[in-house]
């Protein structure tokens, strides 16, 4: 499996939030690393409040969380379908794992992974201390691969296949329509949308015009100069209007005014 990704796709005004926090993504033990992208660790000391922006990914994230004031807890958090916005004060940790697409089924094989797509749940049973308490990277690191590990993923073939088709999706600029994946992969579009609605959470489109999204956003934070109706046919839309249409519904400000900031 790859090592973590070192881009910052999905992350709206990366160098900003990167100024404030110290963000991390660290490598799971190699029994996981089929099913995770990646953990992601953030500490933060901040002197005033700051709202960080994120267009999440399609995956799911088991979260553990310390924010000041409150008691720790740990969370699934579904794939957000809008902006997520997170509001940081004071000091804080949190410890995350982003499950693959359709990595997180072999995890909780009783429900198709829809039923946690836009919700957030506490989990009151599980205790965050040995995940948090730890000073040592690298004893957190170790207590998400202990914690992970007990629950013991169930292999199944159907989400080996949802997470290769899904990054399929994300590195194959040529699949443009579901009907382009379901063409190469020789099924029917139904049979996709029943596999990605059981074992990745949301539809193949929602995927497909997902990372339309990031890779937009990415461009438009290292770019001075982006011709945007070119990024368009490369992204595959029919024009201009559309990606502008798609950008400002999931971001909120037209791609324009968020590269001029």
């Amino acid at each position: 499996m790859a090592a973590p990704r070192r881009d910052t796709r999905g992350i709206v005004d990366a160098a900003e939030l990167l100024a404030r926090v110290r963000f991390r993504r660290r490598e799971p033990a190699p029994p996981l690393r089929p099913y995770l992208e990646h953990y992601w660790l953030i500490d933060w000391d901040l002197d005033r409040p700051y709202n960080s922006h994120v267009v999440p990914h399609p995956s799911v994230n088991l979260v553990f969380q310390q924010f000041e004031d409150q008691d720790p807890f740990a969370e699934i958090s579904g794939i957000g379908l809008g902006l997520f916005t997170q509001t940081l004060t004071g000091r804080g940790r949190v410890c995350g794992v982003q499950f693959r697409p359709g990595g997180f089924r072999p995890f909780a094989p009783g429900h198709p992974v829809s039923e946690w797509t836009g919700r957030r749940v506490r989990l009151p049973g599980t205790d965050p201390a040995p995940v948090l308490s730890p000073t040592d990277e690298n004893a957190r690191v170790a207590a998400l691969d202990a914690h992970l590990l007990a629950l013991g993923p169930r292999p199944d073939p159907q989400a080996d296949q949802a997470m290769v088709l899904t990054d399929r999706i994300r590195t194959d600029r040529t699949i443009r329509r579901v009907a382009d994946l379901a063409r190469t992969e020789a099924v029917s579009v139904r049979h996709l949308q029943r596999l990605f609605a059981a074992y990745v959470g949301v539809g193949p489109k929602w995927v497909i015009l997902r990372y339309r999204i990031h890779e937009a956003l990415e461009r438009a934070e290292t770019s001075t100069a982006l011709d945007w109706s070119a990024l368009a046919a490369d992204l595959g839309y029919a024009d201009q209007a559309h990606l502008v249409r798609d950008f400002k519904a999931t971001v909120g400000v037209p791609p324009t005014a968020y590269a001029s900031r």
